[in-house]
């Protein structure tokens, strides 16, 4: 969180330093995290009998348990907010929960089933501890009204992205052909990289995350204690409502760690007509993770900048419509695997070409949604439970991968051809339906939004919110 005391930020590329700081902490924290996801269910469902032994479990099995993990992961992240604002402020939340993230990831690579729960419980906590937090500081770099927002935002989700897409290719290929828990340990210590690099840049982050209640700053240390104005009970109504938004597009885009991950596995043609080096001529098919990644790095500015000029033109870039854009665009997406499940009930296979186009739209309505709804947070919440409403979006998006987890083992039933329309239909039909009634809960921000500008000046400590 920010303090009232003014104080001049160094710049990189036309954004404060301390953002690059957080960009390498949670971009080496989804490293450890998506490396971990993207062979969980593998392990799983990989027969103890074979030359790379797993769990053995069934794909019902393995997709009940992402889908409560997943879940609770997020979900930590109310108490890892609560604790942040009552307690310890956001930078000092981020600090310890990158030291339990280290913890669990590292006891994950002991083959042993005690140590297989305690290392996900440690994540679960330490993931709770920093991922709400990490993001609210971001927000704190930046003054309110300024357009640099969103884009700061973006670049730091294109840091996540950066971990993700290299976790899947290098966790992945170690778990998958030298070992599942040298690849957890792999995932340990890329945790422990970026907390390192976390603690070496805290000069550049001396104002921002700070605890509010022991500011020097009257004013600010008597915010805690007052009682929220109309407006800021206005905004967090909007804030609850789009949060349902959050629910619907992460229950489907989370079918890629769990429904689709299984897909690729065995059901998709990874056959290459040459080798490559140490894997062959099968491509893992945890390489298809880093698909979504590989596509926000490429991506990623682009579509900010696209949305910035939009604003400056005068043309609807609100949040809340990016958001819904987002959702409508993500669930086109599942009408390529409509076609991939449709090919493999007539050819006994289906092409990878159709999960490389899911995970292209899936992309796109991500960077439309995800960013966005960071930023917008910041821009919305009242501060004293700025930490607070972040980690209820983070336990938003736990909710919408636990129903991604029952979505998944309803296939055993349905089938993926019914799943996957089902999907892509719903997702479409809400998405015009938010947006039917986007401009009336759009005053309700009361102009949270407006004049946004681009601001060259340094940036200063702010408040979240207008009051």
């Amino acid at each position: 969180m920010a303090n009232s005391i003014t104080a001049k930020q160094k710049e990189l590329f036309g954004h404060p330093v301390g953002l690059y700081v957080l960009f390498f902490t949670e971009m080496w924290e989804r490293f450890s995290y998506y490396g971990m996801r993207a062979i969980l269910v593998l392990y799983l469902v990989q027969a103890t009998s074979d030359a790379n032994p797993g769990l053995g479990w069934t794909n019902g099995e393995a997709l009940a348990l992402y889908g409560w993990y997943t879940m609770l992961v997020y979900v930590a992240s109310i108490p890892g907010g609560w604790i942040a604002d009552k307690f310890l402020g956001q930078k000092k939340s981020v600090l310890y929960g990158g030291i339990l993230l280290v913890a669990g990831h590292s006891v994950l690579a002991i083959e042993e089933m005690w140590a297989f729960y305690t290392g996900l419980g440690l994540i679960i906590a330490g993931v709770g501890m920093l991922k709400p937090n990490i993001s609210t500081m971001v927000g704190g770099l930046y003054k309110q009204g300024d357009i640099r927002r969103d884009k700061g935002f973006t670049i730091f989700y294109i840091g996540i992205n950066v971990g993700a897409f290299l976790s899947s290719l290098i966790v992945g290929t170690v778990g998958e052909v030298y070992g599942w828990h040298y690849g957890f340990g792999l995932a340990g210590i890329g945790m422990a990289l970026g907390l390192i690099q976390y603690v070496l840049g805290q000069k550049h982050l001396k104002h921002v995350g700070n605890f509010l209640g022991a500011s020097i700053d009257k004013e600010e240390k008597a915010a805690m204690n007052k009682p929220l104005t109309k407006v800021e009970k206005d905004r967090v109504v909007v804030l609850f409502i789009s949060f349902l938004l959050v629910i619907v597009f992460w229950g489907a885009f989370e079918q890629a760690g769990g429904l689709m991950n299984i897909y690729a596995s065995e059901k998709t043609n990874r056959l290459l007509s040459f080798s490559l080096p140490f894997i062959g001529n099968e491509i893992p098919a945890s390489w298809f993770q880093s698909l979504n990644a590989m596509f926000i790095i490429f991506l990623g500015t682009s579509v900010a900048a696209y949305w910035a000029r939009r604003k400056l033109r005068g043309k609807v870039a609100t949040s809340l419509f990016k958001m819904i854009v987002g959702l409508i665009i993500m669930g086109t997406g599942f009408f390529f695997m409509t076609a991939a499940a449709g090919q493999y009930e007539s050819n006994g296979a289906s092409a990878m070409y159709w999960l490389v186009l899911a995970y292209l739209f899936h992309t796109i309505g991500e960077l439309c949604i995800s960013p966005v709804a960071l930023s917008y947070i910041t821009k919305l919440a009242p501060l004293k439970y700025a930490s607070l409403m972040m980690g209820v979006y983070f336990a938003m998006t736990g909710f919408g991968n636990k129903l991604a987890g029952l979505l998944g083992e309803a296939s055993e039933s349905l089938g993926e051809y019914t799943i996957f329309t089902g999907i892509a239909v719903f997702c479409v039909l809400f998405g015009i339906l938010v947006m039917i009634f986007r401009k009336k809960l759009e005053t309700l921000t009361h102009g949270a939004e407006d004049n946004e500008r681009t601001m060259n000046e340094e940036a200063e400590g702010f408040e979240l919110a207008d009051n």
